[in-house]
């Protein structure tokens, strides 16, 4: 999918919503243990209660590793559902990949190619050599790890070397890369402050924006420093959407609280005034 596509969807739908799918058997409605692949029935509960509301899924795949072959056969699963019913949505592997350029080949292989996602998250430690692979892939995007939601991001991220901080090192570094067009980036919502910045540097690249929600990030500030012409921004909520209930209206109340977050991303669309035309 290109990202003039995935701009369309947005206007079509009047949403930037992305809902991760990471699902823990432990939290999902008992019921669905008794069937024989209770993530792939979920999953397909929740998806085809919202697919009308987001324009992407999001599995993160420890929730599916976790739980050996069954599990890699569940996102398996999980992945052909979309692409056959929902070609029109945006979908990305959770994977955080990132390893010498041989390696990241094989990676980027598994989940573009073999899995068929439109798009994998990547750690950019390595550098270059180990997110150039991901980048190779024709209408595939890599969304690169560069400022996350998570208390520890404050370990490294946004240490000052040289002048300037880890974070906006790592963006500046990655426009050079060979195909840098087809890069997204990872910022956490709970660090909205520091949106402007980020988009002095990548103006024009989408944002994929974890922790509204469950982790308490606003998607009104996000918004306001975040968005680009293009919209620019796939906002994640996972816990919130998915585990609404856990009885057996699961899916109902998924679809109340993703609607609640379309709705929302509705009239953000209006007020900014971003009328798409092709």
């Amino acid at each position: 999918m290109t990202t003039q596509q995935l701009t369309q969807q947005i206007h079509l739908k009047k949403s930037f919503l992305c809902i991760g799918l990471d699902v823990d058997l432990t939290k999902i409605p008992q019921h669905l243990l008794q069937l024989e692949d209770p993530i792939f029935e979920f999953n397909k509960a929740i998806i085809d209660a919202t697919h009308d509301l987001t324009v992407a899924y999001k599995p993160n795949t420890a929730f599916y590793e976790a739980y050996g072959i069954k599990g890699w056969q569940s996102l398996q699963k999980t992945i052909n559902y979309i692409n056959e019913k929902h070609p029109d949505i945006f979908t990305i592997a959770d994977a955080k990949r990132g390893d010498i350029g041989n390696t990241s080949s094989m990676y980027a292989k598994a989940f573009l190619e073999d899995l068929n996602f439109d798009s994998v998250t990547v750690a950019p430690y390595m550098g270059k050599d180990s997110v150039e692979p991901f980048l190779a892939f024709e209408n595939k995007h890599t969304i690169l790890l560069a400022l996350t939601s998570n208390e520890g991001a404050f370990d490294f991220q946004t240490l000052n070397t040289n002048g300037n901080e880890l974070y906006k090192q790592v963006l500046e570094t990655s426009k050079t890369w060979k195909n840098a067009e087809n890069l997204m980036y990872v910022v956490g919502a709970t660090k909205a402050e520091y949106f402007s910045e980020i988009r002095k540097i990548v103006p024009d690249s989408f944002l994929l924006v974890p922790g509204v929600g469950a982790q308490g990030g606003s998607l009104s500030e996000v918004c306001k420093c975040g968005m680009n012409k293009s919209i620019g921004l796939l906002i994640n909520s996972s816990r919130a959407i998915i585990y609404a209930s856990n009885e057996s209206n699961f899916a109902i109340k998924a679809r109340e609280e993703a609607q609640k977050i379309q709705s929302e991303m509705e009239e953000i669309l209006k007020r900014t005034n971003t009328d798409y035309t092709d």
